[in-house]
């Protein structure tokens, strides 16, 4: 059993909930988010909640703002505006599938993020991370945003390619359920309980959506959400929580592991068919 960071002759079995160092009853200090060490305490963090959450979310816009430049290009190159991916040359250079993969185009994985079949595709992709960006970028920072962005973007090409022997795949709904995926993690390690943000919700609802109609890509949004929530625990609940013991770096390494881990995947089963 391990013993107390500051009585070494105490056994605990209670750890601070911050940086995670065991404590005895002696160096507990009850917060609103767990037991805490007498170090961990004298910060006097301030509890988040989803109501307080705030600032501009710059990689938020960044990232709207690239998704609608390449829908711009995919309308100039042959896309209809409601009835779909058409003959447009932006798609068939930049959407994914496992033949051009397997062919060294790997970049695929991710430019197909930026793509989108039609208006009412953009449309919805866009309003749900503009509103997930405004909840959580904010809390997080922009630098963690962004990463866990990407590294669900990538999780979820792993799964669409898992999932989709032949044909494209194309939409930003893998990165965008890997932000909500990521935001539940979030909230869950600061201790704030994720159903009055709505998320679980929300998930459940677009999972149901996932798996009932034709034409969505059911491996790039669960391989999102997954991609999106390891990374959040790795970000948080290790990285956060465990400071004290590990480099900084250790955890965005880490992350960086998790999509390296997706793009591995993806040549691979990309590969395994042609």
């Amino acid at each position: 059993m391990a013993v107390c960071y500051r009585h070494p002759s105490r056994e605990t079995g209670v750890a601070c909930s911050n940086c995670g160092r065991p404590i005895c009853p002696d160096c507990m200090t009850p917060t609103p988010v767990g037991m805490r060490c007498p170090e961990c305490a004298r910060q006097r963090t301030k509890v988040v909640t989803a109501r307080s959450m705030t600032g501009v979310p710059t990689v938020t816009y960044a990232l709207i703002l690239a998704n609608v430049i390449v829908f711009v290009a995919e309308l100039a190159t042959g896309l209809g505006l409601f009835s779909g991916p058409g003959n447009s040359t932006v798609v068939d250079h930049l959407a994914l599938s496992r033949f051009t993969v397997a062919h060294g185009e790997w970049w695929r994985l991710v430019t197909s993020g930026f793509l989108h079949a039609n208006l009412i595709h953009i449309g919805f992709n866009m309003y749900i991370l503009y509103f997930l960006g405004q909840m959580l970028e904010p809390s997080i920072g922009g630098f963690r945003f962004a990463l866990i962005y990407f590294v669900s973007l990538l999780a979820g090409s792993f799964g669409a390619l898992l999932l989709t022997k032949v044909g494209l795949t194309l939409g930003a709904s893998g990165a965008v359920f890997g932000i909500a995926g990521a935001g539940v993690m979030v909230m869950r390690s600061r201790g704030i309980d994720p159903m009055q943000s709505g998320l679980p919700l929300f998930i459940g609802i677009n999972l149901l959506f996932t798996v009932t109609f034709s034409g969505i890509s059911i491996g790039g949004h669960i391989g999102g959400l997954i991609g999106g929530a390891l990374a959040a625990v790795v970000l948080f609940d290790l990285g956060e929580r465990r400071r004290a013991m590990l480099p900084q770096a250790v955890p965005v390494l880490l992350t960086l592991a998790i999509g390296a881990a997706a793009v591995i995947g993806s040549l691979a089963v990309a590969h395994s068919t042609f």
